[in-house]
């Protein structure tokens, strides 16, 4: 058994639904005091972190993570227990194999190779890791970097383990993501009897023109780095569960994901605009939850290219697409970002699973990428 494999099995054991994080990030700790880092643990409200850092000259070069996974459901439902880590057929299953606890044992090895042969890196290596990224995220990576640059820490590049790859650890790097801002919307009108509609409002009649403008509207084009930004609509919730009641409120929740030609407060004007344009009776709550960001060619994407060139033989595609993660609050601070990570084809599923050599290749590209910045 390698030391990265050995120690994916170890985090995979420990139950570490958000935001507990079942010592997780000890064993991690243990294993970096091990290599000289300064260990930081870092807990706000219910959530753990750490901060570790080896070195007090810049550059900073950060691996940052999350111990915290998703609910497995039912147990039943898998073929090998989610917290018992089980290797068949060449894979390693169970809950966080792939997102993301296989990407930090890759971390943690690629350090101990790199450092025991380059033991006076030219620079600083960091770990960020937090238990509060699959969940609310607002004690947790979030708050780390608050407590960073509060004290003028500065991080100069980013390596995010996140499940990044589509078909074979490498292919994809995400260098950017699209902002989220998500809307709570509630269309007021006047409930009454489905036989009499002239002394009711229905609210649901009003809202459909509007709702059907805001699915027709063209956001922005996207550009050279990004899609068009994206409206959709994740839940429509009205009436009594009687079919002779007309609704006294609709509610609507709905999601951007938006790129870099445009901006939350311009996305929220527009609805607000085209609302009141159908003259609606409505309250809108918004929950703006990462801005877009954006890592363009230079040192860290070279690098993480070259590596997986090296390491894999292959060429990566770099790519915004997906959802969010704890990269939006790392790049405002002047960080390049970059996320890499193994294949994502099942993570949050039931028999979530890593190639065991592809965790071998990832945790080589992770040497290799500290070989060409630090070494």
């Amino acid at each position: 058994m390698t030391p990265t494999l050995e120690l994916a099995r170890a985090l995979i054991a420990r139950p570490s639904v958000t935001p507990d994080d079942q010592g997780c990030q000890a064993l991690l700790a243990g294993r970096l005091a091990a290599l000289g880092f300064h260990i930081e643990p870092l807990r706000f409200g219910e959530v753990d972190n750490l901060w570790a850092r080896r070195g007090s000259e810049g550059p900073l070069f950060v691996f940052a993570g999350h111990t915290d996974v998703v609910p497995p459901g039912p147990a039943d439902h898998w073929s090998s227990p989610p917290f018992e880590p089980s290797e068949r057929d060449g894979c390693l299953y169970g809950r966080g194999a792939a997102d993301m606890k296989g990407s930090l044992a890759a971390m943690v090895t690629a350090c101990e190779r790199f450092l025991a042969r380059c033991p006076a890196a030219h620079g600083s290596i960091g770990f960020l890791i937090t238990s509060d990224e699959e969940g609310p995220a607002v004690d947790g990576t979030v708050k780390v970097v608050e407590h960073l640059q509060a004290r003028h820490e500065k991080i100069d590049w980013c390596l995010v383990g996140e499940p990044s790859s589509s078909r074979t650890v490498g292919d994809v790097i995400k260098n950017g993501r699209r902002g989220s801002l998500g809307g709570e919307l509630t269309v007021h009108g006047v409930q009454g009897h489905v036989a009499y509609p002239q002394l009711a409002d229905n609210p649901i009649h009003r809202a459909l023109p509007a709702l059907s403008e805001l699915c027709a509207t063209e956001w922005d084009a996207g550009n050279d780095f990004f899609p068009p930004t994206s409206f959709q609509i994740s839940n429509i919730h009205a009436g009594t569960g009687a079919s002779n009641v007309i609704p006294g409120e609709l509610g609507v929740s709905f999601n951007f994901r938006y790129s870099t030609e445009t901006s939350h407060e311009a996305l929220m004007t527009r609805v607000g605009a085209l609302l009141d344009r159908h003259a609606l009776d409505y309250s809108l709550e918004w929950t703006h939850s990462g801005f877009p960001f954006l890592t363009r060619r230079g040192a860290l994407v070279d690098a993480a290219l070259e590596a997986v060139r090296e390491v894999c033989g292959i060429d990566s595609e770099l790519s915004t697409s997906g959802g969010t993660s704890d990269g939006r609050f790392i790049a405002p601070t002047g960080a390049q970002v970059l996320e890499l990570g193994p294949v994502n084809a099942t993570i949050h599923k039931v028999d979530e699973c890593v190639r065991i050599d592809e965790l071998e290749r990832l945790s080589a590209i992770y040497e290799r990428l500290l070989d060409k910045l630090l070494g």
